[in-house]
């Protein structure tokens, strides 16, 4: 009886494994970003979902697996969503803000689980039994997905973001197509050595019988055996190190008619107080005193963080921010709202050297429950609105140009940071800087250290310094290469100066988008076919 029993409990056990194994694998690619920063895990944290789909290709079982590593990723790498809760200062109470707050976390893991759990199926369809074959189209398929998730209002956790800003060499690989290409080598890298594995499998239960062909058996452990697709992988990754490693080696020209002197402004304006008069009053005079400061610095330029002064355009003038602006004669972005109709956006305005709105951004890409109710006529009456503002927020123009008294910038307002798109097209209209103007202040800090990480990414895709602003942190100056000049304290009001320089190069990404993904899927279905005509 006794023996029953435990024959039923192993049979679990070998049947739970490789769900356990492929969540456990996700996890570890969640760790490669902000807070842990594991970023060398994403080289090897595919391989075992890898080997659980190839090996279950002829059954079913290929799906769970895959399903489970994408909500182990995504759930691990977006926990900080978590960090919204409580919103009571929101006018949404604890029990409901609770809800909202889970729902939102669970439903982008479980987003991230249906996009792995398709990359399974149409790499175990269409590869077959070839491995170069399999490596091939399992990248271009992720690379699609990705491209495919990234132009929807929920995108934020790429494979590439996992290696910003620990590994910058890799990342400049984003220069030749963008964010896929770090993406398209990790997952490279992990299938040649999950193809390598498997391989060594095979050989081993071609030898041995099958009572002896135990995967972790002595005789199969994996350093006692090197096979060609190891060597691959070996050289792949060194290869893309070494391509990486010639483009962040250039040197950046600094010429001094291009220099431009950016001060900015970290206010530290809890949002619990954004809504009370108390809030407007420490806003006032924190990036008063702050722009007054830098001026005297002689700075050419301030920057503040998104809704640094949380009114409306037409409130602005009054404001002793502009006033001070008058007095000093120095440019000023100021985060702000914007008017269109009976409807607001979040925007960013220039200032010119007398007190003048010159040029105006709105912020394209809004937060979805945060800044606006998806399926609204459905789920307004539940959620209710989350902005402090009695109107509805809407978003701006896809094709804005932000031109100020320097030359055209290139500008991104807080979760814009995140679609790559946005930044190329600025850049490829003539950019010539990045001005990244954000608010934080309801996330813990792995939250804004990721966007750091992902305002990194940008300077180095479209080889442009970059300027970041935000309410609490972490502010920052970057450089093309993507190296951190200055970066603020958390929860600390700060101004700091720095002189960036304006460029106007255009990197093989700026100029010909993400031909990369095309250019492999058309290779997949090459090599597809070729491999349906040869059988």
């Amino acid at each position: 009886m006794q023996k029953k029993q435990n024959k039923k409990q192993g049979e679990r056990l070998t049947t739970l494994l490789p769900y356990l194994i492929a969540l456990a694998s996700g996890i570890l690619m969640g760790l490669t970003v902000a807070p842990v920063g594991a970023w060398f895990l994403a080289w090897i944290a595919i391989v075992p979902l890898w080997v659980l789909v190839v090996t279950s290709a002829k059954g079913k079982n290929q799906f769970p697996p895959a399903f489970l590593w994408g909500i182990g990723f995504h759930g691990v790498a977006l926990f900080w969503i978590t960090g919204i809760h409580p919103m009571t200062w929101l006018g949404v109470p604890w029990l409901p803000s609770l809800v909202i707050t889970l729902f939102c976390w669970g439903f982008i893991s479980v987003l991230g689980g249906v996009f792995l759990t398709i990359w399974a199926a149409v790499m175990v369809r269409l590869g077959g039994k070839k491995p170069w074959l399999r490596v091939l189209i399992g990248t271009a398929v992720w690379c699609a997905l990705e491209s495919l998730w990234s132009a929807g209002p929920l995108w934020w956790s790429s494979l590439a973001y996992t290696q910003s800003p620990h590994n910058l060499v890799i990342v400049h690989l984003g220069q030749l197509s963008g964010p896929n290409t770090v993406t398209a080598a990790i997952v490279a890298v992990n299938g040649l050595i999950a193809e390598g594995w498997t391989n060594r499998l095979r050989e081993a239960s071609r030898r041995e019988d099958a009572k002896d062909a135990k995967i972790f058996s002595a005789s199969s452990a994996p350093w006692r055996f090197v096979n060609k697709y190891w060597v691959i992988a070996t050289g792949l990754l060194i290869t893309l190190h070494l391509i990486g490693f010639f483009l962040y080696s250039r040197p950046i020209a600094q010429p001094p008619e291009e220099a431009l002197k950016v001060g900015i402004i970290q206010g530290n304006i809890p949002n619990r107080l954004l809504r009370s008069s108390e809030g407007f009053r420490r806003a006032q005079e924190n990036y008063t005193n702050g722009y007054l400061s830098l001026a005297d610095q002689g700075v050419d330029a301030v920057l503040t963080p998104e809704g640094a002064l949380p009114i409306f355009q037409r409130n602005l003038m009054q404001t002793a921010l502009v006033a001070a602006v008058k007095e000093k004669g120095v440019v000023a972005w100021i985060g702000a709202f914007g008017e269109r109709g009976d409807s607001y956006t979040i925007s960013l305005f220039t200032f010119n050297s007398k007190g003048e709105i010159v040029s105006r951004y709105d912020k394209s890409k809004l937060v979805p429950l945060g800044e606006y109710i998806p399926f609204e006529g459905i789920l307004g009456g539940i959620v209710q609105r989350l902005s402090p503002l009695e109107a509805h927020q809407v978003p701006g123009s896809a094709n804005q140009i932000f031109d100020t008294p320097f030359g055209r910038a290139i500008a991104s307002i807080c979760y814009e940071s995140a679609f790559p798109e946005q930044f190329r097209r600025q850049a490829a209209a003539g950019g010539q800087f990045i001005l990244s103007s954000s608010n934080d202040a309801h996330y813990t800090a792995s939250m804004p250290f990721q966007h750091h990480a992902q305002d990194i990414m940008r300077a180095i895709e479209t080889d442009r310094w970059s300027a970041r602003a935000t309410n609490t942190g972490y502010s920052a100056f970057i450089d093309p290469h993507g190296r951190t000049l200055w970066m603020s304290g958390y929860n600390t009001y700060e101004t700091h100066a720095e002189t960036i320089y304006r460029r106007q190069t255009k990197t093989l990404y700026v100029r010909w988008s993400d031909w990369l993904t095309p250019f492999l899927l058309g290779l997949s279905l090459l090599g597809w076919f070729v491999q349906r005509v040869i059988n």
